[in-house]
């Protein structure tokens, strides 16, 4: 069977929306599954519905990469969008036609392509999503590398070939996972700007003239379909063999903090997209949104979860107990804390239940419990605090997570290894708890201590949560009594007890 291209898609009778040349108008640093189930897909989408007649050119950030694949493809790649939406299956294909081709920087030839893309009239936009390490300002970059191993020395460059062409300004689109993405970017490209001593005109054209948007970016992306006989069926389906299939979730929502007027520089709104892709001038309430939404969900009942038996998220949304615990939590507890549009709140939180319930991905509820002490205190212990000043007594289900965190560490602990601290499960299984060594050390000293002493070590140490808990109204009692739930009777009789 033949590879994908646009000869063999034709042949296969494919009945979809193709757009075979257009302008190249986005320079796009990252080829992962990431960037093409997500920015690639909506500007697919911009394509389609707003006639936006654009193509995104993709730069491997790293020397090994995928340029050689989507070369080969012409750029052309399936996607499929599985999940849940309203309680309903859903398994949408498309093939994603906005990559026209992927450049490695790393062969002298792409790299001077690079630059070429850099110095055309055509292009308008960067995008990138380096993952959470590529925006590092390293000062061991020249100016003269071919290509500087930072992403953030490769983008001074391609500006700078940019400001020298006498080409127009660009947006920047930053999608890496970390606070103030576009202003970290921002502040080590002015690095390389003094390192390498360039003309304070192209500083002021950086800073005064593109625009530099953070981005907060919210889809899971399983990437590859794994199974042999799965892809074996996909291919007769499809009547073509594609190494680059990508598989993402439905949901997605992306919101590009910039100024207003970008609404109507970038194609999303004309496109129709307004639900999925906006601009916004402050991200913090939509990042703040996700954060105790959706991660607090996860944190909030996952590990009291796998101690009841459970393994992996989906199946944690078919049992009553659970569920009923996680949207009591999220409805009573999470939503009304958020100084943000409460029916807005109530849709995503309602959505949360759908994107956990996704047929197509097992999620393990031991993969989410990583490094849960920093979770916790980022993502639920904020909604418990605010929802005590608001109300003056304690929220019933995220203090029960509080329990659950300490059971999970705490539970017939067996040993202390160089992988983590291994545990056990009342189904006589043994994990092992993954966090920084200095909270598994704390936990296996406080090993043999009573359930009393357990909790009130936990709850003042102030190096785990900043301060001490057990000055929280009857916060101390409560997780004594909580936990020793727990033990006895079980996490899920622990869950339905705050139902």
């Amino acid at each position: 069977m033949e590879k994908l291209n646009y000869d063999v898609l034709k042949k296969s009778g494919y009945k979809g929306y193709i757009l075979e040349k257009a302008p190249e108008k986005v320079l796009q640093f990252g080829e992962g599954n990431f960037l093409r189930a997500f920015v690639n897909y909506w500007f697919d989408l911009a394509n389609e519905k707003a006639d936006w007649n654009g193509k995104c050119v993709l730069v491997q950030p790293i020397a090994p990469g995928l340029a050689q694949l989507i070369n080969e493809q012409e750029g052309l790649y399936t996607l499929y969008l599985r999940g849940s939406e309203n309680g309903k299956k859903v398994d949408a294909k498309r093939v994603i036609s906005s990559v026209s081709r992927c450049l490695n920087p790393y062969e002298a030839e792409d790299y001077k392509k690079v630059m070429e893309v850099a110095a055309s009239d055509d292009l308008e936009i960067i995008v990138s999503n380096t993952t959470e390490a590529g925006i590092v300002y390293d000062p061991a970059c020249k100016k003269d590398d071919m290509p500087p191993s930072s992403y953030p020395a490769k983008l001074t460059q391609v500006l700078y070939t940019r400001f020298k062409a006498g080409k127009k300004p660009i947006i920047m689109l930053a999608c890496e996972l970390i606070d103030n993405n576009g202003k970290e970017l921002l502040k080590c490209v002015n690095k390389y700007i003094e390192q390498w001593g360039l003309e304070d005109e192209f500083k002021a054209w950086v800073n005064d003239k593109c625009t530099f948007c953070g981005s907060l970016v919210d889809r899971i992306v399983p990437g590859r379909i794994r199974d042999p006989k799965q892809v074996a069926e996909l291919e007769e389906i499809n009547g073509y063999t594609d190494p680059l299939i990508d598989v993402g979730e439905v949901f997605g929502l992306w919101v590009i903090e910039g100024p207003a007027d970008l609404t109507d520089k970038l194609p999303f709104h004309k496109a129709g997209l307004d639900a999925n892709v906006f601009v916004s001038p402050d991200m913090t309430p939509y990042k703040k949104r996700k954060v105790r939404i959706l991660n607090g969900a996860h944190t909030g009942f996952v590990l009291g979860a796998y101690l009841a038996g459970f393994n992996i998220v989906r199946d944690c949304m078919h049992d009553d107990v659970v569920l009923g615990f996680m949207n009591k939590m999220l409805a009573d507890e999470v939503v009304p804390v958020l100084p943000l549009d409460k029916e807005d709140c109530k849709k995503f939180a309602a959505a949360v239940q759908d994107r956990f319930n996704n047929p197509f991905v097992d999620h393990e509820l031991m993969s989410i419990s990583l490094n849960s002490s920093a979770k916790w205190k980022a993502r639920n212990l904020p909604s418990l605090l605010e929802y005590v000043e608001l109300k003056g007594k304690l929220p019933k289900c995220l203090a029960m997570g509080l329990a659950a965190y300490i059971a999970f560490y705490s539970n017939d602990i067996q040993a202390l290894t160089d992988k983590g601290l291994v545990c056990k499960r009342s189904a006589g299984n043994e994990y092992t708890v993954s966090d920084d060594r200095w909270i598994l050390e704390f936990y296996y000293e406080h090993r043999n201590d009573s359930v009393k002493d357990l909790v009130h070590a936990v709850m003042t140490n102030e190096k785990l949560w900043d301060q001490d808990l057990t000055k929280v109204l009857d916060f101390e009692a409560v997780t004594v009594k909580n936990v020793e739930m727990i033990r006895k009777e079980g996490a899920k009789a622990a869950y339905a007890s705050c139902l």
